[in-house]
C-alpha cells in the first residue's frame, strides 16, 4: 500500500465512526508520523505554527484511538494501523516496516467530488464492515473467527455474502 492508499483506509475508518472526513492537515500528520516527522516539520510545510499542529494532532491521535478501540500515539500509529489491516508499511527511501509503500512524492490534494455532501454514516459503517469481512475471508479465516474479531454476531458475519 502507498501513503495515498493508507489515507483512504484511515479516513474510510474515522468517516464510519464520526461521519468526518481527515482534513488536509490531518492527513499530513498522518503522512508526517509515519515518516517520523516532528511536528515542528509538519508546521513548516504547512506553514503553520507547531502548536497548532500539535493541538490537531493530538486530537487526530484521540480520534484514531476511538476509531480503533485502542490507544494510538505517534510512536506507534504504524504498528496500529498494521494490526487494523494486516498492512505492512515501506518507505520510498527502503526502510521496510511492512507494505505500505509511503511514496516521498506527496499527491496533490483535490476535492473529492464523489464525496456526500451529507454524510450517511450507517451506509460507511456497512461498506467497511463489508470490505473488512471480505479481507479477513481473504486470510482464510472462518465466519465464526471474523465475528469474533470483529464483535459481530455470526448471522452478521453470514449476511455479507447476501450483500455481494
Amino acid at each position: 500500500m502507498d501513503i495515498h492508499e493508507v489515507l483512504q483506509f484511515v479516513d474510510k475508518v474515522v468517516y464510519a465512526k464520526t461521519g468526518k472526513r481527515l482534513n488536509d492537515l490531518q492527513r499530513g500528520i498522518i503522512e508526517g508520523t509515519l515518516k517520523q516527522q516532528k511536528y515542528s516539520e509538519i508546521a513548516d510545510t504547512y506553514r503553520l505554527t507547531q502548536g497548532h499542529v500539535k493541538d490537531v494532532g493530538y486530537e487526530l491521535l484521540q480520534m484514531l484511538s476511538d476509531a480503533f478501540d485502542e490507544p494510538v500515539d505517534k510512536s506507534n500509529l504504524k504498528s496500529v494501523l498494521a494490526r487494523q489491516d494486516n498492512l505492512n508499511i515501506s518507505f520510498g527511501n527502503s526502510n521496510i516496516i511492512g507494505y505500505i509503500n509511503v511514496c516521498s512524492d506527496r499527491p496533490t490534494a483535490t476535492p473529492d467530488e464523489n464525496q456526500p455532501k451529507t454524510p450517511d454514516f450507517q451506509q460507511a459503517k456497512d461498506e467497511a464492515k463489508i470490505e473488512t469481512i471480505g479481507k479477513l475471508r481473504q486470510f482464510g479465516l472462518s465466519d465464526s473467527q471474523i465475528a469474533e474479531v470483529l464483535g459481530l454476531t455470526l448471522e452478521e458475519v453470514k449476511q455479507v455474502d447476501k450483500a455481494l
